[in-house]
């Protein structure tokens, strides 16, 4: 007898406020064969909140064994498992383990489905004052100062409103580099600790908000960044050109292909930055 294959169940988890859990979500856990947890001891906060017990067997799912564990979830799904995977905070595969499993799993034709729970991404945005008709999640910058450079300097003239996830020690860092890349007075919102006790969204300027991270700031943090203005809208000078193919160097890239890049994102002759440049250097700048 041919046994059928199980099903993924993708459940959405509180990011703050354990009111939020989705009502779907304790009949899930307490139903399903195995549970794949990013953390086994927040799960285990998470289950005696909300009452309930999980029947099946916990197993662990997180960065560092995603790998290795996703074969092993697989067979259990092909073998008729109901595995429900569930992260610290949001949706699965958003920035969170999940995707490995996700895509091995429609490989082997498993049906996937999903429990919606909070979002930090659309809470963000929904809060932050910006336009929300069009956006891009962008999830965690690199660490490193040159590589967060050159990602900013992929999406500068992107017009659609960004989204990001930042840990608090690196926010000060990173939004002095938006401020570098996108302009001073690019509009922007910091979210943090959403829909917790101490919930905080602090609007205004890149550099305004850049200096205010200065002074330490805790918490999780999502950031939501205005797109880029229409092209046209505004008059690019010859100073602002210069400082941005200097941003472009500093990431690593050549001096021709930084004014190309400068060129087409401000919508001006690459022979209009060239001449800015030079005429900066004969200048002394």
């Amino acid at each position: 007898m041919t046994v059928a294959t199980g099903i993924l169940v993708l459940a959405g988890t509180p990011i703050g406020d354990i009111a939020d859990a989705p009502p779907r979500l304790a009949e899930e856990l307490s139903v399903a064969d195995v549970v794949a947890a990013e953390d086994t001891r927040r799960l285990r906060r998470l289950t005696q909140a909300l009452g309930v017990t999980p029947k099946g067997r916990v197993v662990s799912y997180f960065e560092g064994n995603e790998t290795a564990r996703t074969p092993e979830l697989v067979e259990e799904l092909l073998g008729g498992a109901r595995v429900l995977l569930v992260t610290d905070a949001g949706m699965p595969s958003v920035s969170d383990p999940g995707y490995r499993l996700v895509a091995a799993a429609v490989e082997r034709d498993v049906k996937v489905t999903a429990v919606p729970g909070p979002s930090a991404v659309l809470t963000a945005l929904a809060l932050s004052g910006l336009p929300v008709d069009r956006f891009c999640f962008e999830g965690f910058l690199p660490r490193k100062g040159g590589e967060r450079l050159s990602r900013l300097r992929e999406v500068a003239a992107e017009r659609r409103t960004l989204v990001y996830f930042e840990a608090p020690h690196r926010l000060d860092d990173t939004l002095a580099a938006m401020a570098e890349v996108f302009g001073e007075d690019r509009r922007a919102a910091v979210c943090r600790e959403l829909t917790k006790t101490y919930e905080e969204v602090r609007r205004g300027p890149l550099a305004e908000l850049a200096a205010w991270a200065a002074e330490g700031v805790r918490g999780e943090i999502t950031v939501v960044v205005e797109g880029a203005p229409e092209k046209g809208t505004e008059e690019i000078g010859p100073e602002e050109l210069v400082r941005r193919v200097r941003v472009c160097e500093e990431a690593g890239e050549r001096r021709k292909e930084a004014i190309a890049a400068v060129a087409v994102e401000a919508g001006v002759p690459k022979r209009e930055v060239f001449d800015a440049v030079v005429a900066a250097k004969n200048a002394g700048a």
